[in-house]
This record gives structure tokens, C-alpha cells and sequence, in this order.
């Protein structure tokens, strides 16, 4: 059986990193095809290659699609469809086209990425103002300039679950939920394989499991062939018929979905023993601390109900619940970013407390300048280097040799070796891998010597190997550098694995406080489920 694509000796280098090194794959049609790696290990840069729509300066090898093409309108369908009628009325002929050698312009390059849907990481790509069911009929006319009706709209919601939020704004939606509008985007296009770039990273376990359902079915249904990458071995297990594990731009290992998982989960290897750490005095606490909202359909919503909390100099203190708990809430008003409707908060700066209910440079203004805060959709400034967004990008002015000395000084605190912050001190975010663009954002926070750090949602879009190196990293930079953390996670693996104490916040409430096991003890099935996953 003659494959739908041949990658041969695939290289791309990106100056003198090897993005990916002779890489050699042969994927079947009808096949769902997993990619595991570590953060940096050239997967993202696999699927952008196989979409077709990007340039690569220094590429070579090849990536040969087999398809079946109509000469007449030059449409595309997969090789088992060659010999079949076209819809034009014309016949569908045996054609193949290499990626590696055809330009992007090229109309035979065009006309087999048109065929080709994806879902990226991080992007949702919609009309934010515009209602669900019209950002699914608009994808027809952005792909082709044709169009679908209102049934046909509404059929691809159902099938991703999302008939009953068809007349919402796009905006208004959930991470999980904008993800499965996008998917029903690209299924409007009638596509004969889906690349899905890491589709569930930024989501919890829960939100995730109704994408990942949604994905099977529409592979199903529609009878596409499927490459999808994921930090999450189990999404290899669930949804994939072969697996890859590709490391420093390689194939390691090609072979069975719960193999490679295996193989890849021995490679994050382990935590260190943690070692008892003395923390402080209080730093932060707060009373009978309160946030209302005054909502159309729902009334007072309390977002933070009655919280009293003490947080200690140089701990690590975790904020977990799930969605809609309070915990981001809570941490933006301990933080300064908003104020409280009723109750107290208070901030030690040196001997002194201050009180951030109270405007000003000499009450709240003075304990702000000395808190960070890392937000899980954090942004670094995409053409400026590495050192520009460390020090003149976020108003940090310093002589040329004190701020180079200071930025590699704190990249090494976040988890790069002396030798690997000299050389990434030149490039742009996009050179870096996900895993390094989050230690350079941490960086960006901690270069300001902040006090209190702040950290929504850290490991998020993280695999396995890569949690370990930003956990090391938070541990790191409190003994390193004396800082305080305060982190909201759904991830109670991470929260175990770094936080000294806990809090489990449930409808805005605190309903313990105490260790993270402690805190893991006192969760309910609906808690497990969200912030544990399978």
C-alpha cells in the first residue's frame, strides 16, 4: 500500500540548531498519528512543515504527499480515491508533490494544504465579537470564498459538542469551548487530514477530555487521517494508532501508542527530595476578604466569599480549586490588580504593613512595586531578543555588561545552564522552544527583584520533562533569590511536587488549609477529576 505521505532524511536548522535531523516517517492513510517529545524536541516544527503554508529557509530531505487530483479543477482527495469521479465531472489521477522542493506559492502546494486543517497551541484564531455559529460559516468563505448554510453550520457544532453555545460570542467562551469552535471551523473546509499542535495544552484535565471526544469523533466521522502532538502520554493512548518520540529533533522510537508513552514518561525521570525549608514572618494576609460581581443572569455572584489567609516570607503557597472557585480572583486582589468589595489586605514591606485596599504610592503603590506576576497567556515581545525583553522591553535601563550579567544571572535561576543563557541572550522567542519562552517570561518577572511572584497556571502547556525543569526552576529562585511564590494551579501534581502549604478554595470559600496532601485528601470526585485527570 503506497503511504499518503513520505517524510525521507527530513533537516531543518534554524541558524546553528537543528530543529530536526534527518527524519524519516511514513504515515498511512486513515492513520491517527501521535508525537510525543520534550518541550524544544521539533514537534511543533514537524506539523508546520506537513501544513505547507510556511516558508523554511534551510530545509532539505523531502515530505512527499500521494494524493489523487483532478486535472480539470485541480481538487484533492487521498490516494484511495484516485480512479473515482471528481465533482467537477472530472476524473481523479495518481499525483504527487514534494513540500521540501515546492515553494509556498506553488499551486500544486496550495492546492493539497487547502485539504489540511489545524489547531495550534495557544491560538484560537476567531472572530472575538461575532457569534459561534457565524465564525463557522465564515471559514468556508475565508478558505475558498464559497459558503454553507445555517444547517450545515449547525450540524458541525454537534459535532463538537457545541450546538448549545451556537449563538454566543466567540469572546464570551471558555478555553475548552473556543478550542472546539475552532474545530468545527476546520471541519467546514471539509479537510482530508487534521494536524493537532498540542490542542488540550493550556486546558484542565476535565475541559481537556471533552476536546480530546470531540477530536475522535470528528476523525471518525469524517474519515480523516490525524497527526497529533501532546505533553500528555494518556492522549497518545486514547486517540492515536502509532506513536513517535522524537528528542532533539529525532525519531527515537516509532512504535506502540502505550510504548512510547512509557518510554517517554522514563525520561522526565524524577524530583529530587525535596529539602526542609524555614520559612518566615508573614508577608501577606488578608480578612474576612470578600469580591462581589453583580451579574444579569446569575444576580451577586461571590467570586471571593469571607477568605482570611496568612502567607509567609519565602514560601511557596499553592491556590487550587476548580474553574470558578475564586482562586484567580483571590490571587489578582492579593496581588493589587483589583480591590476587594469588602474585608482587608495587607503587604510587609521590610517592618512595615501596608494597606492595599488603600490608592496610592504610599499605601498600595509602595507593596505593588515589589510583587511580579507570571500570567499562564504570557507574552514576550516576539522581534525584540531575549536580553531586549529582560531588560529595555519592560523599562529595565542598565549599562550594556551589568544587564547582560544580570539576565544570565537569572536565566540560570529559572533553569538554564551559564553556557545555555550566553547563547539564548541573541534570539528571538520564536528560536525557543515553549519550554524555554516560559523560563525566559519567568525571568522577565524575576529580573525586576520582585518580592512576591505570582504564577497562574505555570505548567499548563508543559510535558512531563519539562514540568520538572520549571518546578526545579520555582524552587531554585526561593532559594536563590529569598522569593515568596503564590501559585494557582490545577495541576495538584505540580502543587505537590513544589508548594509547602495550600489552600482548596470551593464557591469563593476557603475550605482548608495545610499541606498538599492534606489538601488532596479533602477533595471531592468533581475536584479529582478537573485537577487530577485520569
Amino acid at each position: 500500500m503506497t503511504p499518503f505521505i513520505e517524510i525521507r532524511d527530513l533537516t531543518v536548522r534554524f541558524g546553528e540548531v537543528e530543529a530536526l535531523r534527518n527524519v524519516n516517517l511514513e504515515i498511512m492513510e486513515g492513520e491517527s498519528l501521535g508525537i510525543l517529545g520534550r518541550s524544544g524536541s521539533g514537534k511543533s516544527v514537524l506539523l508546520h512543515v506537513l501544513r505547507g503554508v510556511e516558508p523554511f529557509e534551510n530545509i532539505s530531505g523531502q515530505v512527499i504527499y500521494h494524493v489523487g487530483r483532478c486535472a480539470r479543477c485541480q481538487h484533492v482527495e487521498p490516494p484511495s480515491k484516485v480512479g473515482e469521479k471528481c465533482k467537477c465531472g472530472g476524473n481523479l489521477e495518481p499525483f504527487e508533490a514534494d513540500f521540501v522542493t515546492l515553494g509556498i506559492n506553488d499551486a500544486d502546494r496550495r492546492d493539497i494544504s487547502r485539504r489540511i486543517a489545524i489547531m495550534l497551541q495557544r491560538t484560537f484564531a476567531l472572530y472575538g465579537d461575532e457569534r459561534v455559529i457565524v465564525n463557522v460559516m465564515r471559514a468556508v468563505e475565508e478558505a475558498s470564498g464559497g459558503s454553507i448554510s445555517v444547517n450545515r453550520a449547525a450540524d458541525l457544532l454537534d459535532e463538537v459538542n457545541m450546538s448549545h453555545r451556537m449563538m454566543h460570542v466567540a469572546r464570551e467562551l471558555s478555553g475548552g469551548e473556543k478550542q472546539r469552535v475552532v474545530l468545527a471551523r476546520q471541519l467546514a473546509k471539509s479537510p482530508m487530514m487534521l494536524l493537532a499542535d498540542e490542542p488540550s495544552g493550556t486546558l484542565d484535565p476535565k475541559t481537556a477530555d471533552l476536546v480530546h471526544e470531540s477530536i475522535r469523533r470528528a476523525v471518525g466521522d469524517f474519515n480523516m487521517t490525524m497527526i497529533i502532538t501532546s505533553h500528555w502520554p494518556d492522549v497518545m493512548v486514547e486517540l492515536t494508532d502509532r506513536a513517535v518520540l522524537l528528542d532533539h529533533g529525532e525519531v527515537v522510537s516509532l512504535g506502540k501508542p502505550s510504548e512510547i508513552a512509557a518510554e517517554f514518561a522514563s525520561m522526565a525521570g524524577k524530583m529530587d527530595d525535596r529539602k526542609e525549608v524555614k520559612v518566615g514572618a508573614p508577608i501577606l494576609r488578608c480578612r474576612d476578604l470578600s469580591k462581589r460581581y453583580i451579574s444579569i443572569d446569575r444576580g451577586v455572584v461571590r467570586a471571593v466569599d469571607e477568605v482570611n489567609l496568612e502567607v509567609y516570607e519565602g514560601e511557596i503557597f499553592g491556590l487550587v480549586g476548580t474553574s470558578g472557585a475564586g482562586k484567580t480572583t483571590l490571587s489578582k486582589m492579593l496581588n493589587g490588580i483589583i480591590l476587594p468589595t469588602s474585608g482587608g489586605i495587607w503587604c510587609r514591606v521590610g517592618d512595615e504593613w501596608v494597606d492595599m485596599t488603600v490608592l496610592g504610592a504610599d499605601q498600595k503603590g509602595r507593596a505593588t512595586k515589589y510583587m511580579g506576576m507570571l500570567h499562564q497567556e504570557y507574552t514576550l515581545y516576539p522581534y525584540r531578543s531575549v536580553i531586549d525583553n529582560l531588560t529595555e522591553s519592560i523599562g529595565l535601563a542598565l549599562p550594556f555588561e551589568l544587564a547582560e550579567r544580570k539576565a544570565i544571572h537569572t536565566l540560570v535561576t529559572v533553569g538554564f545552564s551559564e553556557e545555555e543563557a550566553e547563547k539564548v541572550l541573541s534570539k528571538n522567542p520564536n528560536e525557543l522552544s515553549e519550554g524555554e519562552r516560559h523560563r525566559v517570561a519567568m525571568a522577565q518577572v524575576l529580573i525586576k527583584e520582585p518580592r512576591i511572584v505570582v504564577l497562574d497556571e505555570p505548567t499548563g502547556t508543559m510535558d512531563l520533562i519539562t514540568k520538572i525543569d520549571v518546578s526545579k526552576s520555582v524552587l531554585n529562585a526561593r532559594d536563590e533569590l529569598g522569593e515568596t511564590f503564590l501559585i494557582v494551579s490545577h495541576d495538584m501534581d505540580f502543587v505537590q511536587n513544589v508548594c509547602d502549604r495550600a489552600a482548596l478554595m470551593r464557591n469563593g470559600k476557603i475550605i482548608h488549609v495545610g499541606t498538599p496532601d492534606g489538601v488532596l485528601s479533602l477533595m471531592t470526585k468533581e475536584e479529582e477529576e478537573e485537577m487530577l485527570g485520569n
